[in-house]
This record gives C-alpha cells, sequence and structure tokens, in this order.
C-alpha cells in the first residue's frame, strides 16, 4: 500500500495506459509542452513523445471530433478537455457522435475514448469557469459518467474505462487533485456503476459524489456529536450507469434519504435520484426526499459569495435536521 493524491493516481492510470498499449494516445489543450492544466501530464511529452501525447488547438469540437474519429479507426484517445464548462463547444460530438455512433450502426462502431475533464467550483474561477455540468452528460444515453472522490477510485475507475469499448465521461473535481490516500500496490480495478459505502448508518441515507462526499462524511460525524444519529454516507462513484441496488438498500434501512450535488437544484441530477427513490422506495420511507444543491444563480468571484453558493457539512446538517426533526 502507498499513499498518493489524486493527481498521481491518475497520472500512474495514465502512463499504465500508454506503456501497455499502443492504441492509446492523449489529446487536449497544454497536456505536453505546458505538462497540463493540473499537472496531470508532468513529464509525459519527454517519455512518450509528440505522437502519443498531443497538444491541440483551443477547439474542443475538433479535439473531441478527432478523437471520435480516431476510435472509429481502432485507436483508444484519452482526451483532456480543460474544464467542463469547455465541454460546451464538443456537445454535438459528445452527444450526437461518440454517444450514438455505436447505436446507429447496429454495433458496427465502437467509440472507446476517455473524456477527462475538470468540474466544480470553489476556486474563484468565477461564473463561466465554475459549473457542474456532468448530470447532463448523466442524461444520454450511450455515455458512461464517472466522477471518483478518492485517489483509489480514480486509478480504478481509469483502468476500468480503459477496458471499456464505450465513450466515457471521466470527472475530476477541480480541488480534490490534492487530496491524499492509500492505494494498493497490487493490481486493482472499480467496477463502473458500483457505489461505495463510505459510513454506515442506520438513521439517515446521505449520498453524494465527488467533491461533495467529502462534506457529506463531516456532516455525519456532526450529526453522531451533536445528535446521537448514525448517518450511512454512500459515494456514487458512477452517475451512468447509477447503482440505484446499493442506494435503495440503504433508503429501506434508514427511512431517510438526502441527496447532495453541487451543481444547481433545479434540474440537477440529485432530482433523479431523489424520483427514483420515491418512485422505488416509498412505503420505506418516513419522511420526503431532500435534495441539498447549489444556489441557482451563476457562481460569483469573491470568496464569500463563492462559499455560500455551495453546498457544505453545515448546510447539509441543518437541512436534516430542520427536516427530519434530528
Amino acid at each position: 500500500m502507498s499513499e498518493m493524491i489524486i493527481r498521481e493516481a491518475i497520472s500512474k492510470g495514465l502512463r499504465e495506459a500508454l506503456d501497455n498499449d499502443d492504441r492509446v494516445l492523449l489529446m487536449g489543450e497544454d497536456i505536453g509542452t505546458y505538462k497540463g492544466s493540473y499537472a496531470v501530464t508532468r513529464g509525459f511529452l519527454e517519455d512518450y513523445g509528440a505522437d502519443r501525447v498531443r497538444d491541440m488547438p483551443i477547439a474542443e469540437s475538433v479535439i473531441v471530433g478527432s478523437a471520435v474519429g480516431a476510435a472509429m479507426a481502432g485507436l483508444r484517445p484519452i482526451v483532456e478537455i480543460m474544464t467542463i464548462n469547455f465541454a460546451l463547444l464538443a456537445m454535438d460530438q459528445i452527444v450526437n457522435h461518440a454517444a450514438k455512433l455505436r447505436y446507429m450502426s447496429n454495433g458496427q462502431l465502437t467509440v472507446p475514448i476517455i473524456i477527462r475533464t475538470v468540474t466544480g467550483g470553489g476556486a474563484q474561477l468565477a461564473a463561466t469557469h465554475s459549473q457542474s455540468l456532468e448530470g447532463w452528460f448523466a442524461s444520454v444515453p450511450g455515455l458512461k459518467v464517472v466522477a471518483p472522490s478518492t485517489p483509489y477510485d480514480a486509478l480504478g475507475l481509469l483502468r476500468s474505462s480503459l477496458k471499456d469499448d464505450n465513450p466515457i465521461v471521466f470527472v475530476e473535481h477541480a480541488l480534490l487533485y490534492g487530496s491524499k490516500g492509500v492505494v494498493p500496490e497490487d493490481w486493482y480495478d472499480v467496477q463502473i456503476g458500483s457505489a461505495a459505502i463510505r459510513r454506515v448508518g442506520s438513521d439517515v441515507t446521505i449520498i453524494a459524489y465527488s467533491r461533495m462526499v467529502e462534506h457529506a462524511e463531516t456532516a455525519a460525524e456532526e450529526l453522531i456529536e451533536s445528535e446521537g444519529k448514525e448517518a450511512e454516507v454512500i459515494d456514487l462513484r458512477s452517475l451512468r450507469p447509477l447503482d440505484m441496488d446499493t442506494i435503495l438498500e440503504s433508503v429501506k434501512k434508514t427511512g431517510r434519504a438526502v441527496v447532495v450535488e453541487e451543481a444547481w437544484k433545479t434540474g440537477g441530477f440529485s432530482g433523479e435520484i431523489a424520483s427514483s427513490i420515491q418512485e422505488e422506495a416509498f412505503d420505506y420511507l418516513d419522511a420526503p426526499v431532500l435534495r441539498v444543491s447549489g444556489l441557482d444563480v451563476p457562481t460569483p468571484y469573491a470568496t464569500n459569495l463563492e462559499s455560500a453558493v455551495f453546498p457544505d457539512a453545515k448546510g447539509i446538517v441543518d437541512t436534516i435536521k430542520k427536516n427530519f426533526g434530528f
């Protein structure tokens, strides 16, 4: 076992892919000479050369479109989109090409690409660079969407993504790159579509992913200290496919559910989860399913205003106490 941060775990997975499969190449803005906007690909250009670590122009539609074509021709591109906000410029290539070509060709074509991108706010990057849009992609049939919160999951999910012949949106949070965790020396992977129970509890289920898992775990600690209530914390890890079995098993045990996400509440992916719980576990619920989400406003630049926009542990605890009577 060794300790590493998420940045190192992803870098390790990318190196494994390049070392083990000649069909793999990396494509993105500033991933070579600049070493990557978040330093994930530092040293890659020197070690693997410009043919396999390709600095691309500032044109996301070109980057993803080229990757789709390369994948159709037999390669396995790993694309880096600097931020999920920029993925909007490649929506046609992601949603109408990558996600649908396998279906439209009756399986004659596959598009095995991984689109690595960075989500979330909290770094004072303001309204156009601080959005959490992964839920949009999770609504599209043909795409898989994963969002690790630990180094262990980052490496394990990347390894599983590399074996998958479907297009995968691999979502990394900007504020989690420095998060530490233990990673086994022996090879392992993490199944796409499998959630993880981070804390066992019996009074309420808190469902989260990515950066919000940390806040959910802190909220669970505060609930046991202040109210003597045990919260079960579920880390989704994948948004599509979604592990509803783990969610429902927990909710049937606790009778209460809170879904936490950084994205806006209106149209948020938490609404999909809450609706599914209501439909499939209604008779087990002791209270309505709650949602704790980002405010429906553009993300401010000022630190004090930005911190007020996103959910935190206090907001989760206050919501639970107010609505569940704890």
